[in-house]
């Protein structure tokens, strides 16, 4: 051990934010021993209180537990995501069997789960409030939960399969970002065609950076997204497809077939070790839609409304590319893209390239934190003070309006090699009420992978990058709000079909006019975004929004499929995926490709038995902001509701609690028929 580990005591940085040139790879493993070894004296400590358990001694002397495995852990698989290397990916591997084993141990601990049990048969006569008692109950049944009541054999099983879960992911993770980063399409001056200027300079630099001359085309969406969008080339479209929609599958040491198989049988293993026919069902226990029938309703609900609507959306499309191409011509997925940008180009009289120089990254954070302000009064500060792990990240202090500090915030805006694709929020610290009264307040990270800028122009966004910026800010705000006694409710710690709400409700705002004309400014002349164009952006909002409807249910539908496995699976990953979906397919699908194998959502991430909850979230979000629509979509009144019942709440109640207290009323399908212009439907 070495004494200068920054994990071993509290932060000496401003607000206690994490120092990250002090911190050495080596550190992360030494404060994870060290921190399992002090969190074991504390556990011991509880257990072997001679006093009667109360809700003082027991559950709140628990949530102080574990602090230097919480600091270490925190900036570990944070940066493992976001600024990974060789050998932080090696001490992961290495430190989450032992972490793993260690919160075994404490959810499986008989003493200590006597002590919550019996503070928990005692709740009615303790005169808790509300939030109390819900911390309370959450304790309880997350070590029923954790299978502290099954047999010692039994759990001795739920021990070795945890273990091995958390190896899976980790690798399933870990070979999709290697995969991703291997990949190069390098073209010449004559495979451009078609492209826009945009993406011939991001390609060009992409080349620089390897010190070669010519145009890289990378996996990454700014690269990715685009080309199958623009290019011209057919061939290489087909290339660049099935080299993403191949990965992991490929014999090599990438390859997740077999890793999928087991993270599957696994987490079905689990599930039934407590009692579950199913993984899903052991997952609804503590969901908004409680039930695999609720979600399968969602869908049946969905499916009738969008997926005729889906297929007059594709005959339209053939139509448009027979006329174009011929009647010989048949479209396949690498084609999907590139015509319905042609088709959308007829419709609207729009590209969306057009869009791109009204949306440059300064601007649009000003108008996406300039949006916060309007509607809950709150300030953006940039502190340079504050150490961060790559030169790229921008810090800001956010306070009230009243003046009183509320968060920090890190905004990691580009792709770079150690940083794996999509975007996400994190957190640094979680918010939490000190027994003093002291509000500690949480530091929050948004990490996308936008344009870079290039030697001749900033960084310019396209209309989806401005979207999903909107997108994790909501996250954001739903911690930066947070105003909670306790971590373990705060912020977004709530049901996991509850958590998108606030990042899809902000989506929104990216086709309000009102919004818009704050900030998209052309970043040479200064014009205004035009009237116009907006119009048509507006006009274009639900092209295809139905076929995009189907997809995410054929993705929610995969997840369903995976997981309500009652016996062990050993088929063939392609064939079973192609299999559960083949229903909602609006193309055929081509041989060797599989999304299970990178569906790192389900596999990896928090989505398993869970996906639906996108959907779902989109029927809260657009019967939200129907609130905001009715009183008009910068109400500062109905935005203090939102912020008062929903953002700064977290998990303290049942979520439907919370969204009818701000709602009024229950939430339904309608309002998201009526956003995508489709008619109602009856049940």
């Amino acid at each position: 051990m070495t004494e200068n580990n920054p994990f071993f005591q509290p932060f000496r940085t401003p607000r206690q934010t994490y120092p990250f040139s002090e911190i050495k790879n080596h550190h992360y493993e030494e404060a994870v021993l060290a921190g399992i070894k002090e969190e074991e004296q504390e556990i011991a400590r509880i257990i072997d209180n001679p006093d009667a358990p109360t809700f003082q001694n027991t559950i709140l002397a628990l949530q102080k537990t574990g602090k230097t495995i919480e600091r270490a852990t925190n900036a570990l698989f944070n940066l493992l995501s976001a600024e990974t290397s060789d050998e932080l990916q090696e001490i992961a591997m290495k430190v989450s069997p032992l972490l793993t084993e260690h919160r075994n141990n404490i959810a499986l601990n008989e003493k200590l789960f006597r002590r919550v049990a019996h503070v928990y048969a005692e709740k009615a006569q303790l005169q808790l409030t509300a939030e109390e008692e819900k911390l309370l109950t959450d304790l309880y049944e997350n070590f029923v939960l954790q299978g502290v009541n099954l047999p010692a054999d039994k759990k001795e099983q739920l021990r070795k399969i945890s273990t091995e879960l958390s190896t899976l992911t980790l690798q399933f993770s870990e070979n999709l970002l290697a995969e991703n980063n291997k990949f190069e399409l390098w073209l010449t001056e004559e495979e451009l065609c078609g492209l826009p200027a945009s993406l011939i300079d991001t390609a060009r630099e992409a080349a620089q950076e390897k010190g070669k001359t010519g145009y890289l085309i990378t996996l990454q969406a700014p690269s990715y997204q685009p080309f199958m969008k623009y290019s011209e080339l057919r061939p290489l479209r087909e290339q660049l497809y099935m080299a993403y929609n191949t990965q992991c599958t490929h014999d090599d040491a990438y390859n997740n077939t077999a890793i999928v198989s087991r993270i599957v049988n696994l987490k079905r293993e689990w599930a039934q070790l407590l009692g579950f026919e199913d993984y899903v069902q052991y997952k609804l226990k503590r969901r908004m839609l409680s039930t695999k029938e609720e979600v399968f309703a969602l869908y049946d609900d969905l499916i009738k409304a969008y997926m005729p609507a889906a297929q007059k959306e594709m005959e339209e499309l053939f139509g448009f590319v027979r006329r174009v191409e011929g009647e010989s011509f048949h479209v396949q997925p690498w084609d999907l893209a590139y015509y319905a940008e042609k088709l959308r180009k007829e419709k609207y009289d729009y590209d969306s390239e057009l869009l791109r120089p009204y949306f440059e990254l300064s601007k649009v954070i000003d108008g996406v934190f300039g949006l916060a302000t309007r509607l809950y009064g709150i300030q953006f500060r940039p502190n340079e003070v504050y150490d961060t792990y790559h030169t790229d990240v921008k810090t800001y202090d956010i306070y009230d309006e009243d003046g009183t500090f509320l968060a920090v915030l890190y905004a990691d805006f580009h792709p770079r090699a150690g940083k794996r694709s999509g975007a996400w929020m994190t957190n640094y610290k979680e918010q939490w009420i000190e027994d003093n009264g002291e509000n500690s307040r949480p530091h929050v990270s948004i990490v996308m992978n936008f344009s870079k800028p290039t030697g001749t122009k900033p960084s310019l966004l396209t209309f989806g990058e401005v979207t999903t910026f909107l997108h994790e800010f909501g996250h954001a705000l739903h911690q930066v709000f947070a105003n909670t006694r306790f971590s373990a409710m705060s912020g977004t710690n709530v049901y996991w079909d509850f958590v998108e709400l606030p990042s899809q409700f902000m989506e929104n705002f990216a086709y309000e006019k009102a919004f818009l004309h704050t900030f998209a400014r052309h970043y040479e002349t200064g014009e205004l975004l035009p009237e116009a164009l907006i119009e048509k952006v507006i006009a274009a909002q639900n092209f295809h929004v139905a076929i995009a409807c189907i997809r995410q249910i054929e993705l929610g539908t995969l997840d369903m499929a995976w997981y309500t496995q009652k016996t062990p699976f050993c088929g063939d990953i392609e064939t079973f995926e192609k299999d559960s979906v083949r229903h909602l397919k609006l193309l055929p699908s081509i041989p060797k490709t599989c999304m299970s194998v990178q569906f790192s959502h389900i596999m990896a991430g928090g989505y398993s038995a869970g996906y639906y909850s996108y959907k779902w979230d989109e029927v809260l979000d657009a019967d939200a902001f129907a609130a905001f629509k009715e009183a008009g979509v910068f109400d500062r009144e109905v935005a203090h509701s939102f912020r008062e019942h929903v953002l700064s709440k977290g998990g303290t109640e049942h979520p439907m609690t919370l969204y009818l207290r701000f709602r009024k009323k229950a939430p339904t399908i309608q309002a998201l028929l009526e956003r995508n212009g489709l008619h109602k439907i009856s049940r």
